[in-house]
């Protein structure tokens, strides 16, 4: 069963591995402000974190809504992570923001 579980968490992180420093903060900021994710560590402060850096390399994200429609990477990796139990997405958001 721990194999099962490694692997999930395992694939996802080779998914975020493969992409650039924008979509990655993209993608903590979804994690960071959603709902269905049962993160252990204060969100809002990942938040804050993510989005400052993301409003500093890129400038659609600081001055309009970013319509997450045009990452479906990201929509696919958050739809992966709601899947996940508690465990796996503070895994995955750990690798995350080490990574970044």
């Amino acid at each position: 069963m721990n194999n099962i579980i490694d692997d999930k968490v395992r694939n996802v992180i080779d998914i975020i591995k493969n992409m650039d420093l924008k979509n990655k903060l993209r993608l903590g900021v979804c994690m960071s402000s959603s709902t269905y994710t049962n993160l252990k560590y204060n969100k809002a402060h990942i938040h804050s974190i993510f989005d400052k850096r993301l409003k500093e390399i890129d400038n659609e994200y600081l001055t309009s809504y970013v319509n997450m429609r045009k990452y479906p990477i990201l929509l696919f990796i958050m739809a992966k992570i709601m899947e996940m139990n508690s465990t796996e997405q503070n895994q995955i958001a750990m690798y995350l923001y080490n990574n970044i």
